[in-house]
């Protein structure tokens, strides 16, 4: 008899707890977002237009998903949260006009100029106190109007020494955004001090994926700039350069490297020593975009200097983890053990530790050309948009919220967690490249309606219960690339609104005595005293070419693309051609055996490592959601 009151019991408990679970979803209030403004869209024009003021009732509440893994008998609030009215934040194709049009259909010139003043005195008043105060240290502490480098106090102090390699970070970073902003003669004194004050051989333990990023994508993309026989940014020659960034270049990869030795998956260490190679107590384990964004900086670095070492351990790496990705999902992972393969993290979303892996793969078909990197990336895009995407089918119509990106387990797609990260903020502009600026506009909303509450982007927004997870905003660019990016796309001048908003955020909420620093709390504006390099990069070289309809980027007859950390390199023609078929036809034939790590016979990484020389070569719904309305 004893065993039937166990099971009693355990009955009870069940349905105490599908009664929580009711209570919770069914009854509390709902969990999406309450604006009542609607768009109108095409191609080319949005258009805000005031929401009626009937309720619309949905079925596609992201709160019914919190159990969602297409399985009807593990949906256990579907039937319930979808009862709840509510209005959306979104909805596209209505008529009519109203104030909020008004507001934003049109920007005066007058008002885009002054605009792209504010964003290049922004960048200025960073540089120039980088250079006055840091310089040649990594970063500048804008508060205390001092450098920064690497702690080497406290070596596991990975957010800082990850980034800080003692290498001028931030004078290197910014190199290619002096040119943006037609700064010729700035530009040239800063490749100098590069050329004539840094060196790698340097006793710092560094991230991968950090240099690889921040140093390698910015030496090379001035490189490329300064030698262009174009000249799409004017005659920018220098005279008596003799391909040092290219160079330079050459010797960072080289050190980078060993992080590719002894994996026996193909994975790289997240870390190498640039002196020393990988330390002795390195971890396994390493994040998919840490490991798998290197292929563009590598591919380029292979095809100007005719060595297919780089982006033949990039691809492989690439590869390595594309291969491990689920077989039901077809997801991947956010951490994994470059030994044995085993996913380490089982997350799967578009944020930290993922974010460039999705964005290198499209991006590095566009510059090279190779249809696998292409066939990857569509298979990923679908992947995601069946597993990742929660709410409406439709962005612009139907019932049920507006869509959202959550967090889920890559062997199943049931949700994880209920946040989402800021880094999160680039996949707009990644799907207006990929030709989805349908999607890019609706997912861009959702975080500008965070960013108008907040007046910046906290680190991890939970959107279940509408409010920080996580409070810090390092002045990160996402948000600002992906409203730059749209704005390209439609032309619309909504997008400049949003970039004025953003920028007047930045100088009300950031700016101190000597720069613009981070904020430790996106709600009471409290600081800290850091000022990372993509900063300048990035966030003022987007803001700055929001307004700037005439730059040379936007007029030349050239194409070109930003990395990661937002260096631009043409989609060129040579970037398609490689140079090492010629001379080593084998080389496609390489192969890894990944259980025991040992290359084949053909494999001529060994001997080639080091050896080849380099050659002279939105409006009321979102004040609805920050309590404005």
């Amino acid at each position: 008899m004893q065993w039937r009151s166990i099971v009693v019991g355990l009955l009870v408990l069940r349905v105490l707890l599908n009664c929580a679970v009711w209570l919770v979803f069914g009854l509390g209030p709902s969990w999406g977002f309450d604006f009542p403004i609607k768009f109108t869209f095409n191609l080319h024009k949005i258009e805000l237009l005031k929401d009626g003021d009937g309720a619309t009732v949905k079925t596609n509440a992201w709160s019914q998903h919190m159990y969602d893994n297409r399985n009807p008998q593990a949906n256990t609030c579907s039937k319930i949260s979808g009862n709840s009215p509510k209005k959306s934040y979104l909805s596209f194709f209505q008529e009519g006009r109203d104030e909020y049009d008004r507001k934003y259909s049109s920007f005066p010139d007058a008002l885009k100029v002054k605009m792209r003043g504010m964003a290049r005195d922004m960048f200025y008043f960073g540089y120039d106190n980088y250079m006055k105060f840091a310089f040649p240290e990594d970063e500048l502490n804008p508060i205390a109007c001092e450098g920064r480098g690497p702690d080497v106090l406290n070596p596991s102090n990975i957010n800082i020494n990850d980034v800080l390699g003692n290498y001028s970070l931030t004078l290197i970073d910014a190199l290619d955004t002096l040119l943006i902003l037609g700064n010729v003669t700035e530009f040239h004194r800063a490749v100098r001090l590069v050329i004539d004050t840094v060196s790698f051989d340097k006793d710092s333990t560094v991230q991968v994926f950090e240099a690889n990023i921040r140093i390698l994508g910015s030496l090379i993309s001035a490189h490329i700039l300064l030698t262009d026989p174009r000249n799409p940014f004017g005659d920018i020659a220098l005279k008596d350069y003799d391909n040092e960034l290219l160079h330079m270049a050459h010797d960072l990869a080289v050190r980078l490297l060993p992080a590719f030795e002894n994996t026996s998956t193909g994975i790289p260490y997240p870390r190498v020593n640039l002196k020393k190679g990988v330390p002795p107590d390195s971890i396994n384990e390493t994040c998919t975009a840490g490991a798998g964004s290197l292929l563009v900086e590598f591919g380029i670095l292979s095809r100007l200097i005719g060595d297919s070492t780089f982006e033949w351990v990039a691809r492989r790496a690439v590869k390595a983890l594309w291969n491990l990705r689920s077989n039901e999902t077809g997801l991947l992972g956010n951490v994994v053990n470059i030994q044995t393969g085993q996913w380490v993290g089982r997350q799967s979303g578009l944020g930290a530790g993922m974010d460039s892996f999705y964005e290198y793969l499209l991006k590095s078909y566009i510059l090279f050309g190779e249809k696998e990197d292409n066939r990857m990336f569509s298979a990923a895009y679908e992947s995601i948009q069946s597993h990742l995407r929660r709410g409406r089918e439709a962005c612009n119509e139907g019932e049920g919220d507006p869509p959202l990106y959550v967090n889920v387990n890559m062997f199943n797609g049931q949700i994880m967690n209920t946040w989402i990260d800021s880094l999160q903020a680039f996949f707009p502009g990644l799907q207006v490249l990929n030709g989805d600026v349908e999607n890019a506009i609706c997912l861009h909303a959702f975080y500008y309606a965070i960013w108008k509450r907040f007046g910046a982007l906290p680190e991890r927004y939970n959107w279940q219960l509408q409010a920080p997870d996580i409070l810090f905003y390092p002045l990160r660019p996402e948000l600002v690339e992906s409203t730059y990016l749209l704005y390209q796309a439609t032309k619309n001048p909504f997008y400049l609104h949003v970039g004025m908003d953003i920028l007047e955020s930045l100088e009300k909420n950031a700016k101190v005595r000597c720069g613009y620093a981070t904020l430790h709390h996106v709600v009471d504006k409290s600081k800290e005293d850091r000022m990372e390099s993509f900063f300048l990069s990035e966030t003022c070289k987007y803001l700055y070419l929001l307004f700037d309809e005439d730059n040379p980027l936007h007029k030349s007859e050239s194409k070109y693309i930003f990395t990661t950390e937002g260096h631009i390199v043409p989609v060129d023609q040579r970037f398609r051609e490689k140079s090492w078929e010629d001379q080593f036809p084998c080389e496609e034939n390489m192969t890894i055996d990944l259980e025991s790590g040992h290359r084949n016979k053909n494999d001529l990484f060994s001997f080639r490592r080091y050896s080849l020389p380099l050659k002279s070569i939105y409006m009321r719904q979102i004040d609805h959601m920050v309590g404005l309305s």
